[in-house]
């Protein structure tokens, strides 16, 4: 494509994206429907442009109003990814003028929105939690996130994959903390693989590996996937599971379960009842009281803590929306909770990195619950052999009660997890 054109299309969709009227994934997806003639470079220019202006939005609303045309195109110039040569090729000489001028201020002259490219209600929560580290976490998520994968352990051991994948010219190495993980750079196209379409892996974060081996399923138990979504979560505790025993997954949303079903297909998985849920008191629900083994909350939330992958969620959340949140999330936890029987497990996660999605969850349901105890994390992850696992967990007494993952600490996304078994009382 010529580059006059691809710096127009890139402006184009830069104008979709920040309506925000939908997810940047979203729009993104649509507009490459609308345009099928794009190819894989074509793409890739688009979506990291895009990306771009949504990680650095602050910094180039500031640089942009110097500039002249209309504002998208100036935001497509300042984020566009690709070579110098090839974007100044699409310019005017005065553009090429206005775009020397803000590459050369220095970062250490900016103000500080500007560096931490944040809305103002974010940036207190965590630097009261970072404290210097938080320019490091800003740093990481302006960098995007790497591709970690899960090897499907019913089917392949992690080396044989690891081998497939390499034999494929894509070099993975094993992620440091799950047993089941690779990363690998880059983003290949991994869905004609044969070792894919066999279901020998799936792509999923580390740190969402992690919450399932904090589940910890066993062969043979009933064990419920409360806000099971695509059914990441859900593949993983079904192949520790051996595809014995009877895993549910459910979800208020029958779309999403509608995509864990080509990848069910692909696993080999034959424990797993997806079900969609008309609320978290749903009749189903109220059926299994007392008979469930273990329960995994992924609970909605704010999904701040995956701003290396959607940098427009920090746009699109509000300080109310996050409150709303933390009330259904309390409600959903509430709901589970009464599904397990005596020496149940229970284990409420989010990808947040805030506090009062997080801990004071956490705390108020322990307080409310004499009948459940909070297990240490970091005693449960060291027992299935994760090296290193008290470094990933913060809080109690021994500063291993809670999981609590960071994309600049650990190269994950941001994930926090509180763990529970339900004790017997009088009643059972």
């Amino acid at each position: 494509m010529h580059p006059k054109a691809l710096l127009d299309a890139c402006s184009d969709l830069v104008a979709l994206t920040l309506r925000f009227d939908h997810p940047a994934d979203a729009a993104v997806s649509r507009f490459f429907r609308d345009h099928r003639g794009l190819g894989p470079r074509e793409r890739a220019t688009l979506a990291e442009t895009v990306y771009t202006v949504l990680r650095k939005k602050l910094l180039f609303d500031h640089f942009a109003p110097s500039g002249s045309g209309p504002k998208e195109r100036r935001l497509a110039i300042l984020g566009f990814y690709g070579p110098g040569d090839f974007l100044r090729s699409a310019l005017s000489d005065q553009e090429k003028r206005w775009l020397d001028q803000c590459e050369q201020v220095k970062p250490t002259d900016l103000m500080e929105r500007h560096r931490h490219n944040l809305p103002e209600w974010l940036v207190q929560p965590l630097k009261d939690q970072l404290g210097a580290e938080f320019w490091p976490l800003v740093e990481s998520l302006n960098l995007g996130a790497g591709l970690d994968l899960r090897v499907n352990d019913f089917k392949a051991k992690r080396t044989e994959v690891q081998k497939a994948l390499t034999q494929a010219g894509i070099k993975a190495v094993p992620t440091p903390f799950s047993p089941w993980g690779l990363r690998i750079a880059g983003k290949p196209p991994l869905s004609k693989l044969d070792a894919f379409v066999q279901g020998l892996f799936e792509v999923q974060d580390e740190g969402s590996q992690l919450l399932a081996q904090l589940v910890d399923a066993k062969r043979g138990e009933m064990v419920v996937d409360f806000c099971a979504g695509a059914g990441g979560k859900t593949l993983a505790l079904g192949a520790a599971m051996r595809s014995t025993g009877r895993l549910y997954a459910f979800d208020t949303s029958a779309h999403r379960l509608d995509a864990l079903k080509p990848r069910l297909a692909r696993s080999g998985l034959s424990n797993v009842h997806p079900a969609a849920i008309a609320h978290e008191r749903d009749d189903r629900i109220k059926r299994l009281a007392g008979k469930i083994d273990r329960v995994l909350v992924d609970a909605p939330c704010s999904g701040l803590g995956t701003l290396r992958r959607n940098p427009d969620l920090k746009w699109r959340q509000t300080p109310q929306a996050v409150q709303e949140m933390a009330l259904k999330q309390a409600a959903i936890l509430q709901s589970a909770a009464r599904l397990l029987k005596p020496g149940g497990r229970l284990v409420y996660a989010t990808c947040s990195l805030l506090p009062q999605e997080n801990e004071a969850i956490a705390e108020a349901f322990t307080a409310a619950h004499p009948d459940f105890t909070v297990l240490e994390s970091g005693e449960l992850l060291t027992a299935q052999k994760v090296e290193g696992a008290a470094g990933l967990c913060h809080g109690g007494e021994g500063g291993q009660r809670y999981l609590r993952l960071w994309p600049h600490r650990h190269q994950t996304d941001g994930f926090f997890a509180a763990v529970w078994q339900r004790q017997w009382t009088a009643d059972h």
